[in-house]
């Protein structure tokens, strides 16, 4: 429940304000205790002071394998636990696979102790030293050049191109989970904001602009993985479902109408990414919104460039006219993901109430 108080002066000039003593009870607050201030805007937030401690979290895991456990580890690992104890009355050797993988896609992670019914994992990392704005730039550069690379491996039939740009999807997702965390931590305390020097709807617009970044590189990789299906490579899946799979062959055929097409439907489409970006790093709020603007005006080029795309994709094979159609779909699609970021740079743009 809100609880009121009136400001009193003390001294002549210093003002004070008594605290809800629940409140104190409950976070260990007594006469003596030192307390810090965090100033935002026009809040004032109050946090005991603390020795610095490594939170820690137990998890049991005795019925989670895969997936699951993967899941899993990630979760705390995103909450903000530096020290993840895993128990189980016995844990099995694919568990520990898992976990081992799960640490390996996670950044600053390591496994501290193993025994047969514990595991614990350490991170390594200073969240205070973690930069939120050089991992979602770093997730950008890497998530536009992923773009670029899938459409060049496809029309260039390049085979390894394409096993590059799958490769580096799990470096977007490391990417993600450190802005995750870095976000998470802002919510729960107001010193990692402080920590960090950014505050907390700046972080969620970081945060909200990266998970656009992580689905542009998705895309990217299900390009790459439709190309070799396309090349009837042994590395390929089916990533369409009931797709129909194209026969094996040493390579295929575009016409060149189509190649130069989508090759301008993903320089327009990364021209969006990389325009939103600039609009969200941008520091002068006039800069900001024209640049947010364009971005969000070049969306409707990026789908009207799509559909005359899918008009050249009649007169082709049907088999490849599909998965060609899903490749148009995904560049298409990344331009969307351009937009959705210059919505949230106006949004950061716009003055605050």
């Amino acid at each position: 429940m809100v609880e009121t108080r009136k400001v009193q002066v003390t001294g002549g000039s210093t003002y004070t304000v008594s605290i809800p003593k629940d409140w104190a009870t409950d976070n260990g607050v007594s006469a003596g205790t030192e307390v810090e201030f965090y100033p935002e805007g026009d809040s004032l937030f109050l946090t005991p002071v603390s020795e610095e401690e490594r939170t820690e979290g137990t998890l049991d895991i005795g019925d989670l394998s895969g997936d699951q456990l993967t899941r899993a580890v990630m979760t705390m690992y995103v909450s903000g636990f530096d020290i993840i104890a895993l128990e189980a009355p016995r844990i099995t050797n694919d568990q520990r696979r898992t976990i081992r993988d799960s640490v390996q896609s996670l950044v600053g992670l390591e496994v501290l102790e193993e025994t047969r019914d514990r595991v614990v994992i350490r991170d390594l990392l200073d969240s205070s030293e973690l930069s939120i704005h050089n991992a979602v730039t770093r997730m950008r550069l890497i998530a536009v050049s992923m773009l670029e690379d899938a459409v060049d491996a496809l029309t260039t039939a390049d085979e390894d191109m394409a096993l590059d740009v799958i490769q580096r999807d799990d470096g977007v997702d490391r990417l993600y989970m450190v802005v995750s965390r870095i976000f998470r931590a802002t919510l729960r305390t107001p010193k990692a904001a402080e920590d960090i020097g950014l505050s907390r709807e700046v972080c969620f617009d970081y945060h909200s602009s990266a998970r656009q970044l992580e689905r542009v590189a998705d895309h990217a990789t299900k390009i790459a993985h439709i190309t070799l299906e396309l090349l009837g490579s042994d590395e390929a899946s089916n990533v369409g479902g009931e797709e129909p799979r194209m026969p094996d062959s040493d390579g295929f055929d575009l016409p060149e109408e189509f190649v130069d097409a989508l090759r301008e439907l993903d320089e327009d489409a990364r021209e969006v990414v990389d325009r939103a970006m600039e609009a969200l790093f941008a520091d002068d709020s006039a800069e900001a919104t024209t640049l947010a603007n364009e971005a969000r005006g070049a969306v409707r080029g990026v789908d009207e460039r799509a559909r005359g795309i899918d008009e050249l994709l009649r007169d082709m094979d049907p088999a490849q006219a599909q998965l060609l159609g899903l490749i148009v779909d995904s560049v298409s699609r990344a331009g969307d993901y351009g937009g959705n970021i210059a919505e949230t740079a106006l949004q950061k743009a716009a003055p605050t109430p």
